[in-house]
């Protein structure tokens, strides 16, 4: 049940920072030929900053939930199973408390909002553009709580795994097949 629920919010995820990425991509797209041709969109600036944003926290949300943030393995693994334990969870305990004050705070900005509208979109309400501050923190601390348990498991045996170092020793693996493979032709 809980690796289901794992799963499917990771590929949720990945699909809307997919849609995000897109999105953004063709905005920027059509803002530079638009404007080349000599007919630029009036709206393109503010929603290409407003996808950039969306992108950036739904993105630190996937990526929270692949353990792919800035964090110190080698610090953790250098202690004793039972002090990595420790250092562990207090960690997620500043992560998830940051994001729960930016999740409060976020929703307290969406009310100051009330009644404000984009500039160049006067009827896209400004708290619709912003809603992303506590959804996505929301989302970062859902990220982490769904991947604490593969983390202690870590803490608790041979220690702590860099997600960097696995996607660079699974691609280093790939290129050594792909090498034995051109090498046997």
């Amino acid at each position: 049940m809980f690796f289901t629920l794992r799963t499917a919010f990771d590929r949720a995820l990945t699909a809307f920072v997919i849609l995000l990425l897109t999105s953004l991509a063709v905005i920027v797209l059509m803002g530079v030929v638009y404007r080349k041709l000599g007919i630029p969109m009036v709206w393109y600036d503010e929603v290409a900053s407003i996808a950039l944003a969306w992108l950036t926290y739904y993105g630190a949300a996937l990526a929270a939930l692949k353990r792919a943030h800035i964090g110190f393995p080698g610090l953790v693994n250098a202690m004793p199973p039972a002090l990595r334990v420790a250092a562990v969870l207090f960690a997620e305990a500043v992560v998830i408390t940051f994001f729960a004050v930016l999740a409060w705070y976020g929703y307290q900005v969406l009310v100051i909002l009330e009644g404000d509208a984009m500039v160049s979109l006067p009827w896209v309400p400004t708290r619709f553009t912003q809603s992303v501050i506590p959804i996505g923190a929301v989302l970062f601390i859902l990220a982490q709580l769904l991947s604490l348990p593969e983390l202690l498991a870590q803490a608790r045996g041979a220690g702590v795994i860099d997600a960097e170092r696995m996607e660079m020793e699974k691609e280093l693996q790939k290129a050594e097949k792909d090498l034995q493979k051109a090498m046997q032709k």
